[in-house]
């Protein structure tokens, strides 16, 4: 057994030498031949300033971020019409609506084909200014490829809160509402339970369905 092992050991000694002598070699701060290939994150982060933007909206009328962000907090959400985000949107509706006065823009930048979105931006009465971009262009722009994706930016351009994914409950939404009241320095406003009991609201207003034969 000792013999097995003195073997092993003295056929590996060639190769320790070696290694020592090449470490040797090497002068001090020198860096290793051996290339590596670091983890690089090229997501867009809290606290970064927000990237050069454009997009034409359903007129033509050509908006830009800066322009916007020069005069108050923006958010901006990449978003389409699946049932998800359908749910949703109505809770950025509530948000939109109860900032607005107080100097938030909201910008809905849809991935659907123009006609769809005229239409379903009429049949849920928007209010927000609107954009579509059936390319995806917007989301390489803002380094994401969630569905959806909200991004609140500040005044003077800089990205304050991140919020991406479906949330058909509204928590999400709620939590923007948060970092927006905090933007405006204003009481925040609890766009999930308003949104809830207009809902409520509206079952209980609405006439009752017809049924056949009747």
């Amino acid at each position: 057994m000792k013999s097995l092992l003195l073997s092993a050991v003295i056929a590996l000694l060639p190769a320790l030498l070696l290694q020592a002598a090449e470490k040797a070699a090497e002068k001090p701060g020198q860096k290793s031949d051996k290339k590596t290939s670091p983890a690089v994150d090229q997501s867009l982060k809290i606290g970064e300033q927000a990237p050069e933007f454009a997009i034409k909206d359903s007129t033509g009328k050509l908006i830009k971020l800066v322009d916007l962000t020069d005069k108050g907090p923006v958010l901006v959400r990449l978003t389409c019409g699946c049932s998800g985000c359908d749910r949703e949107l109505a809770y950025f509706q509530t948000l939109h609506e109860a900032y607005k006065g107080k100097g938030l823009t909201s910008l809905a930048i849809f991935r659907e084909p123009d006609k769809k979105v005229e239409a379903y931006v009429k049949q849920k009465k928007l209010q927000m200014l609107y954009a579509v971009d059936t390319r995806g262009e917007s989301w390489k722009v803002f380094e994401t490829k969630s569905m959806p994706s909200n991004f609140l930016i500040e005044k003077g351009g800089r990205v304050r809160s991140i919020a991406t994914g479906c949330d058909p409950s509204g928590l999400l939404a709620n939590n923007v509402s948060k970092f927006v009241a905090e933007l405006l320095e204003t009481k925040k406003v609890d766009v999930q339970k308003r949104t809830n009991a207009a809902r409520v609201s509206a079952k209980q207003t609405s006439p009752p369905k017809k049924t056949a034969g009747k």
